[in-house]
């Protein structure tokens, strides 16, 4: 970018060049603004693997890892206002080898082209983050490359129990192009717990083809005691050869970026209609439930929790059954859409015009196209 000086006396310009810094961080909530699975999830461990409350698109992975919380945090450093947090409540001080639990936040190929991997021009890999945690120790930071089978790890030092930023650089790949499309092609995994099956042999720090020696060793076993607590915010992944400072969004940029992998409606304390469609019979109805505030990644998969009443051509919900059966397999990436909600009361017959209710605050209707 260039900015201009005009002096006023004789007329002459100078330009003052800079480098453009917008738009450099490849991670998205990397700040952990955004959880709208809600803001915290007790009792995760091994059954749990999968997008989970606290902030999204952090996905936890693994097996025999004890029991933790997960929660969205105020506790943060200067010039942040949140981060993830992980609180140990059930120990597990005896790790099974296949022992794992780690933090994975994933990529579509088609964003991360500037990184010229497999060329003879690639690009290395400027990963940037804060920590906290009550367990010193070593950890492991693993990128993986899921269209080329590669991955190369390296490592931090937590020495006290303070926020700490740490910068990694991993080295650039000559080897498997990352495919240009909207699939998962990369991976950034924050290691928490690591048995012998991952924990031996040495460290893989150049890139080279995925196992499962060397590609964990050194890791803490962070699970030891229900007083561990770690905390992670500030997340940067960009083109670099070195870190630059975290790139802050707003909450709404940072909002939509989410929005294309997640999406809740939750119902709330009051005027809680989901949607309007047409009915097919007095029971039945159809339509276009709800459409995304952004284009979503993919066609989404969909759930939906609470109890949801037809509004009858008199106007109120009163002496109306629920809807019993609610398909949802009409989406687009644009729209969720049904082809029918069934086993209603109350609904006017031959084309007439529904609204659908929700009955408790806690109620919602989502969308997933997760990585």
């Amino acid at each position: 970018a260039a900015a201009i000086t005009v002096n006023n006396t004789d007329g002459t310009c100078t330009a003052n060049i800079t480098n453009n810094l917008s738009n450099r961080n490849k991670v998205k909530n990397g700040a952990m603004f955004i959880s709208q699975r809600g803001t915290q999830e007790t009792g995760i461990n091994d059954s749990y693997t999968g997008y989970r409350a606290g902030p999204d698109l952090f996905r936890i992975d693994g097996s025999s890892f004890g029991t933790h919380t997960v929660s969205k945090s105020t506790d943060s450093p200067n010039g942040f206002a949140n981060s993830l947090k992980v609180d140990c409540t059930t120990a597990n001080t005896s790790l099974s080898a296949g022992s794992l639990f780690e933090f994975v936040h994933k990529f579509e190929g088609q964003d991360l082209q500037d990184f010229a991997k497999g060329t003879s021009d690639a690009k290395q890999f400027a990963l940037s983050f804060n920590v906290k945690s009550t367990k010193t120790g070593t950890y492991v930071v693993l990128v993986l490359d899921h269209d080329n089978s590669r991955m190369v790890a390296k490592t931090y030092t937590v020495s006290d129990t303070n926020w700490n930023r740490y910068e990694i650089i991993f080295p650039a790949d000559t080897t498997g192009a990352f495919d240009n499309d909207n699939a998962a092609s990369l991976s950034i995994k924050f290691v928490l717990v690591a048995g012998t099956t991952y924990n031996t042999g040495s460290l893989q720090t150049t890139w080279g083809s995925t196992s499962n020696g060397g590609s964990r060793t050194g890791q803490v076993n962070f699970a030891d005691s229900t007083s561990n607590e770690w905390y992670l915010t500030g997340v940067q992944l960009e083109v670099s050869d070195y870190c630059t400072s975290f790139e802050h969004r707003s909450f709404g940029q940072e909002l939509s970026l989410v929005q294309r992998y997640y999406w809740r409606w939750t119902a709330g304390a009051s005027n809680r209609y989901l949607w309007q469609g047409q009915s097919y019979s007095t029971t039945s109805c159809f339509g276009v439930i709800k459409e995304f505030p952004v284009t979503m990644r993919a066609v989404p998969t969909s759930s939906l929790s609470g109890t949801f009443i037809p509004y009858g051509d008199d106007g109120s919900t009163s002496g109306h059954n629920q809807f019993t059966t609610r398909h949802i397999d009409q989406n687009t990436v644009h729209s969720l859409a049904t082809g029918g909600w069934d086993g209603g009361s109350g609904i006017g017959g031959g084309g007439r015009c529904v609204v659908v209710v929700a009955t408790g605050a806690t109620d919602y209707i989502d969308a997933s196209a997760e990585l």
